[in-house]
């Protein structure tokens, strides 16, 4: 199995990430849970079941005892695989193929936690226009000849992936590809997500620019990049 970190140590000292590159053999889901994905096909059964071991692994480090991690099941149909967290408690969950994690912080600390992780790969035909800006290709052209080694396209999807799931726990409502530009700094792994559309409040502070990190590592299935944003309480420190 391999050990090395993806999203642990990305983000901020005060969110816990638990992470796993493979699936254990068996994983214990509360009846909730195991209802969820009673019809699933296997591989679709063994993300689920995984990425919730990541986050009761997680919530186990901030004091929280297991709990059934389920959808908000409720408001418009994209919001509703949203998770629900414990009282006091802010997260974030991804899987691709050969990795799942969670991210979780205490909510006094960390208003909005946003992790997504993804092969190192493009993205399919077609799929590039429609979650990039014009504007954006033009820095991805530029990238992908100065530092070929990443996925650009990818990772851009990555990391609006994780703007969206940082936003909507602050604002409830949708967040088109369009309405954030994003810009990664291939030399410092981090990136910025400009909002075109009015950004949330937090402690009185509006937030039109989401700041994110972002790296690559092997994986058992490949190269793998993962991007990570939080949105932090005013005052609290990292």
């Amino acid at each position: 199995m391999v050990s090395r970190a993806l999203l642990h140590g990305l983000l901020p000292a005060q969110v816990v990430v638990a992470e796993l590159f493979a699936d254990p053999s068996s994983v214990d889901l509360f009846p909730q849970e195991a209802e969820l994905v009673a019809k699933a096909v296997d591989k679709r059964r063994r993300e689920f079941a995984t990425v919730r071991l990541c986050a009761r692994t997680a919530l186990a480090r901030l004091g929280h005892p297991p709990v059934p991690i389920l959808p908000v099941m409720e408001g418009p149909a994209w919001a509703q695989r949203a998770p629900r967290w414990p009282d006091g408690v802010v997260g974030s969950m991804t899987h691709c193929d050969g990795y799942r994690a969670a991210a979780v912080a205490p909510a006094s600390a960390i208003a909005s936690v946003g992790v997504d992780a993804e092969p190192n790969a493009p993205v399919p035909d077609g799929v590039r226009e429609m979650v990039t800006r014009p504007e954006e290709r033009l820095v991805l052209d530029r990238l992908a000849v100065s530092h070929p080694a990443v996925a650009w396209d990818r990772l851009l999807f990555s990391a609006k992936e994780s703007v969206f799931k940082a936003w909507f726990p602050l604002t409830g409502r949708w967040l088109d590809f369009e309405d954030c530009v994003i810009t990664p700094d291939p030399e410092r792994g981090t990136f910025t997500g400009a909002l075109r559309v009015p950004g949330p409040v937090v402690d009185g502070v509006r937030h039109d620019v989401f700041r994110g990190r972002w790296r690559t590592v092997e994986g058992e299935s490949g190269e793998l990049v993962a991007t990570g944003v939080v949105v932090a309480r005013a005052g609290a420190g990292e």
